[in-house]
């Protein structure tokens, strides 16, 4: 299953949401939606099931930029938590 990768305007800033497995395939779709939405921006992983080298890679990268991550599911949690720290 690809990564679906949808965004929202919402009350607290965008939102880009992502569900499915983030591969090296959706990283460049990635960066371009998050890159044409404005500040605050959040990325909610509640629905991503899993992700890959490169994938995780574009996740510390948007979170050094600025973005801050909703619904970390436990899956990644304590690979983002410990490599994010």
């Amino acid at each position: 299953m690809a990564c679906g990768i949808r965004i929202a305007q919402e009350s607290e800033g965008w939102t880009v949401h992502l569900a499915g497995r983030l591969t090296a395939t959706e990283v460049d779709e990635l960066f371009r939606v998050c890159e044409d939405a404005s500040r605050p921006l959040r990325i909610d992983l509640t629905d991503l099931l899993s992700l890959d080298a490169t994938g995780f890679g574009a996740i510390q990268q948007l979170v050094a930029s600025g973005a801050r991550l909703v619904g970390v599911p436990p899956s990644v949690r304590n690979n983002i938590d410990h490599d994010l720290q």
